[in-house]
């Protein structure tokens, strides 16, 4: 596969994760992650993938609004990076949120792309 087409199949991966997060669509979201998923949320705490489909799962964790502003990507090889900005509102860890955020997302592509390493702050 060219890098072009890696390039496109990446912002396509970003915006089924976009959409599996809107939807609380947690079989997609299982797809989209890697197994060794290391995330960082704003306050530096680390999550799993399991933690982070355990919270779609319980309701901890809605999106009820989620809106691109900016999205960027880089693909290296079988590697990519996404850069998002944008509003996000809705509920985490069962308290109620809303923030302008960015979210930085490396992915690997072995048979399609899976998010390795995540980044969330606040923009």
């Amino acid at each position: 596969m060219g890098d072009q087409d890696l390039a496109a199949e990446l912002l396509l991966a970003e915006r089924r994760l976009q959409a599996a997060q809107r939807a609380g669509n947690v079989e997609e979201l299982d797809r989209l992650l890697d197994d060794r998923l290391i995330a960082v949320g704003p306050d530096g705490t680390h999550f799993s993938k399991q933690d982070d489909l355990n919270a779609y799962r319980s309701g901890s964790s809605v999106i009820s609004e989620l809106v691109e502003e900016a999205l960027e990507s880089l693909v290296v090889g079988a590697t990519g990076v996404t850069f998002f900005t944008g509003t996000v509102n809705g509920t985490f860890g069962g308290q109620p949120f809303g923030a302008r955020m960015r979210y930085t997302r490396t992915w690997a592509y072995e048979k399609g792309w899976r998010i390795i390493a995540a980044h969330i702050a606040p923009a």
